[in-house]
């Protein structure tokens, strides 16, 4: 048994209409990007994941490499940048 899934697909002049671009991409569908019945690309949506972004602990991190120390590149730069 064949199933034929009709994909939507634009040319290079009707990729103007962004409206129906996004709502084909928003809806989950790929779209095929065609020039005289050539394809030429295909624009996949992209997957949500749902999750937050995890950070790492940068403030952690530092104090493992550097301690308390305090750099003295900091204060030349805020020197420089209270002279504006």
């Amino acid at each position: 048994m064949c199933h034929i899934v009709h994909m939507p697909s634009v040319n290079m002049r009707q990729l103007r209409d962004t409206k129906k671009l996004k709502a084909w991409l928003r809806s989950g569908k790929t779209v095929e990007l065609r020039e005289r019945d050539k394809l030429i690309a295909r624009i996949v949506p992209e997957k949500e994941t749902g999750k937050p972004v995890q950070w790492p602990d940068f403030a952690a991190r530092r104090k493992k490499i550097f301690g308390d120390r305090i750099l003295p590149g900091a204060d030349i730069v805020m020197e420089e940048r209270g002279r504006y």
